[in-house]
């Protein structure tokens, strides 16, 4: 049994905004209130970064076309006494999907916790 921290990548469309950073807004109160409806306050939500394939520079992950938003978001979980990374990632996906019903949710990256880390998860009973 293992300790992991999970990061799931999801992509959250919103509608009548203007700019990327009225759609990162509306994003991240959209996932905020749909996690917090279902207790899952300790889910950690962030702004995804995409790459240019110019200039390799990183920028936040929000597109906006026709007053519609595409907002990449990482939502970060702890997982406690998962079987394998593959038990942790099911668990992931499965309590945060719970929550954001039809959002596809894609492993960005997932790591075993070591004795240093520490703060707020899901612990499952054997």
């Amino acid at each position: 049994m293992g300790d992991y921290v999970v990061v799931l990548e999801a992509p959250i469309i919103v509608r009548d905004v203007e700019t990327g950073e009225d759609a990162i807004n509306v994003a991240v109160s959209k996932v905020a209130k749909a996690l917090n409806r279902e207790k899952l306050d300790f889910v950690r939500v962030e702004i995804g970064y995409s790459r240019c394939p110019v200039c390799g520079a990183h920028f936040e992950s929000a597109f906006v076309i026709g007053s519609v938003g595409l907002v990449g978001m990482y939502l970060t979980i702890k997982v406690y006494n998962a079987q394998t990374v593959e038990h942790a990632e099911r668990i992931a996906k499965a309590v945060i999907g719970k929550a954001l019903k039809k959002v596809p949710l894609k492993v960005y990256e997932i790591h075993e916790l070591t004795g240093e880390d520490e703060g707020n998860g899901l612990e499952l009973d054997g």
